[in-house]
């Protein structure tokens, strides 16, 4: 028998992931809420300044739900579920690989692109500037007792020096956020008294100094500093019409 060739093997969960890219494009209907997203490059961990850290948090559902269950509502109504600090502008019926999400947190505007998504697991990695360079998965699993844990997992290093000197504010931020969500996820199928627990471990405690001049795409300068800039770029809107 012919051993396949390179060119011959393919994933079989190629279309579990997103294409590569080398700049982030919004849609046009999210373009004026995605300004610190468009033209920005993917950062995951090893493009980060800080840290690095691993969050997990976990929400036992039961038999309420299956993991494929579960996902599939997840994806579907992701930003449903969050706390009423956050908004998320993706796409209307599903998450899928390669959607490139504008979204707001705290007051932050920035975003995510889904690197990944199957039927138990979706995976988003973010952009320059957001607080964290970071990969994020979210699933759902079936464990020993036959029960549906609902996960948020997350690698992420701090994205430059301002975020890495408010780590304490942010990770009690990101705590109530995702604890939040796994409530509301929880209730929404029917387990309004779900277990919810979270971990955090330090695996890095070393910064990568040269990454300190991702500070210029920081996220929450530029979003207030196109608060700041607002009126002008309306009054020069209203002069061209």
């Amino acid at each position: 028998m012919n051993a396949e060739s390179p060119e011959q093997k393919v994933p079989r969960n190629v279309d579990s992931w997103a294409a590569k890219v080398d700049r982030l494009h919004v849609a046009d209907n999210v373009r004026e809420v995605g300004y610190n997203v468009e033209g920005k490059r993917v950062a995951g961990p090893m493009q980060g300044f800080g840290r690095l850290w691993q969050r997990i948090y976990t929400a036992d559902l039961g038999t309420a739900v299956t993991p494929e269950k579960l996902v599939e509502n997840w994806r579907a109504h992701f930003g449903e579920y969050w706390p009423s600090t956050g908004r998320f502008h993706g796409a209307v019926a599903s998450i899928q690989p390669g959607n490139v999400a504008p979204l707001n947190a705290a007051g932050v505007a920035t975003g995510v692109m889904v690197l990944y998504a199957d039927d138990t697991s979706f995976t988003f990695l973010t952009p320059e500037g957001h607080m964290f360079a970071a990969m994020i998965t979210f699933s759902g699993e079936t464990v020993s007792d036959g029960s549906t844990v609902a996960q948020i997992r997350m690698l992420l290093r701090p994205s430059d020096p301002l975020w890495e000197a408010g780590w304490p504010m942010l990770q009690r931020g990101e705590d109530a956020f995702w604890l939040g969500t796994l409530r509301n996820l929880a209730t929404d199928h029917g387990v309004p008294d779900a277990v919810i627990e979270s971990e955090t471990v330090c695996l890095d405690r070393k910064r990568i100094w040269k990454n300190w001049s991702n500070i210029w795409n920081n996220a929450g300068v530029g979003t207030a500093w196109h608060k700041v800039t607002t009126p002008f770029r309306r009054r020069k809107t209203d002069q061209a019409t």
